[in-house]
């Protein structure tokens, strides 16, 4: 025999030592499996993210300034920082809106006295003066009077109207509808400069 021929007797076996072929196995075998396991899946599609909520902080309404004419009204009772106006029983919201709207346009063209009410009081407010208009005079003197009140101990005012807010800020104003004393509308920004409006 010319040249050497290899033979299967050209390695010897050497026992404690696994082939090539067993060391891949297990991965060709978990090769195999997958492709089983998967073979016939179908991908699931992959959901659209919602969009992400975006944060809008809620701008408040004011209700406009109704054309009703205010009630004529009374100053019940008043001290160097609060007056309580009366006015007939049966005043309406939008009338009671409506004198407030009054009082606030005096409070800032200084003509209360066109509505018998003492300039000089609001005028010399420390800081702040405050206006209690009450429907009919049952209820009108529970914040001052002495004993009991008279129609219980909850604030039975029909609206209020704030002027003053400060020494750094006079002209600060708040006008406020009151169903009772957990419900209550604000009928401007009270932080906004103020400016005439027409009936």
């Amino acid at each position: 025999m010319s040249g050497f021929q290899p033979s299967h007797f050209a390695r010897p076996r050497t026992w404690g030592v696994a082939p090539g072929w067993y060391q891949t196995a297990p991965l060709a075998l978990s090769f195999a499996i997958t492709l089983f396991l998967c073979n016939g899946c179908k991908s699931a599609t992959v959901p659209t993210p919602a969009p992400l909520a975006t944060h809008t902080s809620a701008v408040p309404i004011y209700p406009s300034r109704p054309t009703t004419p205010p009630p004529p009204f009374r100053v019940f009772h008043h001290t160097d920082t609060s007056f309580t106006l009366v006015t007939k029983p049966n005043a309406s919201d939008d009338e009671i809106v409506s004198l407030i709207y009054q009082l606030r346009d005096a409070a800032h063209t200084h003509t209360f006295a066109n509505l018998k009410i003492d300039q000089k009081t609001v005028d010399a407010r420390k800081p702040t003066v405050w206006f209690h208009i009450y429907r009919g005079p049952k209820c009108a003197a529970e914040k001052y009077a002495d004993g009991p009140p008279p129609c219980g101990s909850s604030y039975h005012a029909a609206g209020d109207y704030t002027f003053g807010g400060g020494p750094t800020n006079p002209n600060w104003d708040n006008g406020l509808l009151i169903h009772d004393e957990d419900h209550e509308a604000r009928l401007w920004n009270p932080d906004a400069p103020y400016a005439p409006s027409i009936p």
